[in-house]
């Protein structure tokens, strides 16, 4: 059972996290600053030595950053390409065709579900991202109609998918057949996916009153240029060659023998920064060069739209600083202690273990991992265990209520243009309708002689 300091730390983190929205929301206090206020108060609250908080919070921001700062940097500069050239334009025109307006949120649910497969889920976000803006816009839709759809398709890969990295992952831990995981995967996450997309994107949005100036979206308003308009066959390969990329990357021991030069080249060129700074490469021929745009336009652009992500990388970076503060005061041991005390199915806690990580450390990836390498010795010697299922129960666990400390909050925050608690109403609950309805499927079926 957990003792009364672990009691004391679970009280503490609640606390802060409650604190820090209220500085946020109601306060109105700079973001960053409250991030950093608050992540030094737990550390203290916790009895951290002070050199350690500080090298802590420094050590999440930075591990948080050496990602992220790269993969929105050069998304941003792809997405800025595409939409000066008219390629969001072309892609956005062509989805609002095939399926019409009505339909559009279905539409960006099954993109974000199909583009998302192989890439994280930050990643996805920034390559989609100016799609969606110019879908609202074109379609004069509001965008949580259109984004939300699409953060949902992307989150559900991320936690319950393979060849996703997260997801294939953790179907590894657990020792699960693959194709197994996919099959489960798909038939749990398209129902999950339109639940907490489409249809809660319709039930929240008449709620949400976005601000008419977006400094995100004006980064990737419509233009036009002497050239002309690239084709949509063409833009569609541009953004997606990342994506190609990353899979070739995924395939890599498959295609070649571990170690040689052709696999670690394999490798190289679809690691995310790789991949994505090869699509940027790309795009200023087909979105730049080829539209007439000169060398100095093209650097012109790209240094435009660093500007404004400044502050998402920012913000981003201490959500993972706040975050790594709550793993090493020892709230994340007090929660690994309060899941272990439970006696519940193994589905369950498979997921209650990995919500709890999740909540705690802010991170997907870390709650995903974390729980499975706790959880898949037990169902080793688990007459009856279904190692498929619990992959998926475990990276839908991991998905539930992003909030202040998760990167991932912030970025939809600001791109997006909402406050904290327009996110929380949208994104948060969003994650959240993902997490327990693939629990509550995952656990059906595991009663099911399979």
């Amino acid at each position: 059972m957990i003792d009364a300091h672990g009691i004391y730390l679970l009280i503490a983190a609640a606390g802060a996290v409650i604190a820090l929205i209220l500085l946020v929301a109601w306060a109105k206090l700079n973001p960053f600053l409250t991030i950093l206020l608050v992540s030094l108060s737990l550390g203290v609250a916790a009895g951290m030595p002070f050199p350690t908080i500080l090298r802590s919070f420094e050590t999440g921001l930075g591990n948080t950053l050496a990602h992220i700062a790269v993969v929105v940097a050069l998304g941003t500069m792809l997405g800025k390409m595409m939409a000066e050239s008219g390629g969001a334009t072309a892609i956005a025109n062509r989805i609002i065709d095939w399926f019409g307006e009505k339909r559009v949120p279905w539409a960006m649910m099954a993109i974000g579900f199909l583009v998302g497969l192989p890439v994280f889920f930050e990643v996805g976000f920034v390559l989609l991202i100016p799609i969606a803006f110019t879908v609202a816009r074109r379609t004069k839709t509001s965008l949580i109609l259109v984004a939300l759809p699409m953060l949902a398709g992307l989150s559900v890969v991320h936690g319950l998918i393979p060849p996703h990295p997260a997801a294939l992952l953790a179907a590894s831990i657990y020792k699960a057949n693959v194709g197994r995981t996919i099959f489960y995967g798909v038939l749990i996450g398209l129902p999950t996916a339109m639940l907490a997309g489409p249809i809660w994107a319709k039930i929240i949005a008449p709620f949400i009153q976005l601000p008419e100036e977006n400094r995100m979206a004006a980064e990737f308003a419509e233009h036009s240029n002497e050239q002309g308009t690239p084709g949509f066959a063409i833009t569609v390969a541009t953004i997606l060659l990342p994506v190609a990329l990353m899979m070739i990357g995924s395939w890599a021991d498959s295609i070649s023998s571990p170690g040689s030069p052709l696999n670690q080249g394999l490798h190289l060129v679809g690691n995310d920064d790789i991949a994505l700074f090869l699509g940027v490469l790309v795009s200023f021929y087909t979105f730049g060069k080829r539209r007439g745009f000169t060398r100095e336009t093209i650097l012109r652009f790209t240094n435009e739209c660093l500007a404004p992500t400044a502050t998402v990388t920012l913000l981003v970076g201490a959500g993972g600083g706040f975050g790594r503060i709550l793993q090493d005061s020892g709230v994340s041991g007090s929660i690994v202690t309060v899941a272990m005390a439970s006696h519940v199915p193994l589905v369950l806690f498979a997921w209650l273990l990995a919500a709890l990580m999740r909540l705690a450390t802010g991170s997907a990836t870390v709650a995903m991992t974390t729980a499975a390498g706790i959880v898949a010795p037990i169902a080793l010697h688990t007459p009856g265990a279904h190692p498929e299922l619990l992959a998926i129960a475990t990276g839908a666990g991991s998905l539930i209520f992003s909030h202040v400390n998760d990167g991932g909050f912030w970025l939809v925050k600001e791109y997006l243009g909402l406050s904290v608690p327009q996110t929380i109403k949208t994104w948060s609950i969003c994650e959240t309708i993902i997490s327990v309805t693939a629990l509550v499927f995952a656990l059906t079926l595991s009663f099911l002689p399979l």
